[in-house]
C-alpha cells in the first residue's frame, strides 16, 4: 500500500509500504529468510552483488533461518557485502558490539568473504569512528561496490534490515537527539545514548533512506505501542517518531509478530 510521504529532505516520495503480520516470531523468521534470499537472488542476477546493512538487537536472531537449509547452501554468499547501520563504540569482541552479535549469530555461519564485511575501526573516538566509516562508504562508492543514488545523492544499498526500539527509535537515532534531523552527513555519532553503551556511531536518515528496500523487523509486546503509533496515527502536523521517518527508495516492508502487531488496526 502507498505510504504517507514526508516532505523533509532525504525522504522519498515514491516509496511503497507493505505490512506483514504473523502470529508467532517463528513465522516472522521463516518469512524474513525467504524475503532476504529472494532479494539476494534478484540483485546478484542483476548486478553481480548484494549490499546489505545489518542492525543490532533481536534482528540477528530473527535471521536465523538463513543459516539453515535450503538457504545456507543456495544463497550466493560470496557476492554479499555487509555494512552496519549503527555500532557501539566498543572493542569488536565486546559483548555490546553489534559486529560481535552479527558475527556470532550469522556471519560466522555463512561464507561471506571477510573483506566484504565493513566493521567500524574500534580504536577511534566516536567522532573519528563516524568520520572513518563515512569515508569508507564513500570509497566503496568510488570503487563501485556501492552505487550513488541518483535520487538522494547518498550511497545506495540494496537491502537494509532494521529493528525498532520500544519508544520508536531506529539505528541510534533517538526521539530527543538532534542527530535524527541531520541532513548532510552520511554517518554521525552520539555520546549520550539512553541505553548503554552511551557512545555510538549511526547512519543518518538521508543515508538510511537511500536503501532500495528496507525490512522493518519488529517482534515482542514491548514494541506494540510504537508500532501502533507508526502504523495507525493520522499524518497531521506532529513530530514523528524516528521510525516514521524511514522511507526507502522503493519498498518498506514491516515484519511483525502477534505481540508487536496486536494494537494495530486490521486494515493497516
Amino acid at each position: 500500500m502507498a505510504a504517507e510521504m514526508p516532505t523533509e529532505k532525504g525522504l522519498n516520495f515514491h516509496s511503497k509500504k507493505e505490512i506483514l503480520k504473523f502470529n508467532q516470531e517463528e513465522q516472522v523468521a521463516v518469512a524474513l529468510a525467504k524475503y532476504i534470499a529472494d532479494l539476494s537472488d534478484k540483485f546478484v542476477n542483476e548486478k553481480g552483488s548484494f549490499t546489505v546493512v545489518l542492525s543490532g538487537g533481536t534482528l540477528i536472531d530473527t535471521m536465523r533461518k538463513l543459516v539453515e537449509a535450503p538457504y545456507k547452501d543456495s544463497v550466493a554468499w560470496s557476492k554479499w557485502y555487509i555494512f552496519f547501520l549503527d555500532e557501539r563504540v566498543v572493542p569488536l569482541d565486546d559483548p555490546d558490539s553489534n559486529y560481535k552479535l552479527a558475527k556470532d549469530g550469522f556471519l560466522s555461519k555463512v561464507p561471506i568473504p571477510r573483506e566484504h564485511i565493513y566493521a567500524i575501526n574500534d580504536s577511534l573516538t566516536p567522532e573519528a569512528a563516524a568520520d572513518d566509516y563515512e569515508e569508507r562508504l564513500k570509497q566503496s562508492v568510488q570503487q563501485g561496490i556501492l552505487r550513488k543514488s541518483h535520487m538522494t545523492g547518498f550511497a545506495e544499498f540494496d537491502l537494509m534490515l532494521l529493528g525498532m526500539g520500544p519508544e520508536g527509535h531506529v539505528a541510534s537515532l533517538f526521539c530527543w537527539h538532534f542527530q535524527r534531523f541531520e541532513k548532510e552527513r552520511w554517518v554521525t555519532f552520539i555520546k549520550e545514548s539512553p541505553k548503554p553503551p552511551s557512545e555510538r556511531i549511526t547512519f543518518t536518515f538521508p543515508l538510511i533512506n537511500s536503501a532500495l528496500f528496507i525490512a522493518m523487523v519488529v517482534t515482542g509486546e514491548d514494541a506494540a505501542d510504537a508500532v501502533k503509533v507508526a502504523l495507525s496515527r493520522p499524518h497531521h502536523n506532529y513530530m514523528p517518531l524516528p521510525v516514521e521517518m524511514v522511507s526507502p527508495q522503493l519498498m518498506l516492508t514491516w515484519f511483525l509478530d502477534g505481540p508487536a502487531a496486536h494494537k494495530v488496526r486490521t486494515e493497516c
